[in-house]
């Protein structure tokens, strides 16, 4: 009889350090997509601060703190990242359980933007996508939602689906970006 074991997405692909560089698995909790019924975005950021302590994220943008996080994830879209949502959000939006759906990994070191930038045609430039930015890109062939965590360390999600494409596209952007800081 087969035994079924339950897997994250990146189990066994990372945690992987090249150089400076490493990159690691993200638990992000629950992961909820949130799209607000329409004239209801005002009173959704309300109950979203009332309820999770953070408002709605402009575009582009993220709100909250590690462990309860709203990002951006498109037009009318936010994820909400960390905790379950609170039931009276379902009055001002469609709630989506997301949790299964997504591979996430945390990329951080002093070439970190080196590395996203020979996957993603995105601006990664300090003074054009700063801390608490976040934008829904192509990473390589793949769509994915790039966010900026810190000066150095960014969040990446793919479709669960890509996660071995994700750990071995960032595997060889790292170790170019290594053989190019070795020489």
């Amino acid at each position: 009889m087969t035994r079924l074991a339950a897997r994250t997405p990146l189990q066994g692909l990372l945690s992987l350090t090249v150089g400076d560089q490493t990159v690691t698995e993200a638990d992000c909790g629950f992961m909820t997509s949130i799209a607000p019924w329409r004239g209801q975005d005002a009173a959704l950021s309300e109950a979203l601060k009332a309820a999770h302590g953070m408002s709605a994220p402009g575009p582009g943008r993220i709100t909250g703190r590690e462990g309860a996080r709203a990002i951006w994830f498109g037009q009318r879209m936010i994820l909400l990242a960390g905790p379950a949502p609170d039931p009276s959000l379902a009055a001002h939006a469609a709630l989506t359980d997301q949790s299964d759906a997504w591979a996430v990994a945390r990329l951080q070191g002093p070439q970190a933007r080196e590395v996203l930038m020979r996957l993603t045609p995105i601006d990664l430039r300090d003074g054009v996508f700063k801390n608490g930015h976040t934008a829904r890109t192509d990473l390589r062939h793949m769509m994915a939602s790039i966010t900026r965590l810190g000066g150095q360390s960014y969040q990446i999600m793919v479709f669960r689906a890509f996660a071995q494409t994700l750990a071995h596209d960032l595997q060889v952007a790292m170790e170019g970006v290594a053989a190019r800081h070795e020489g």
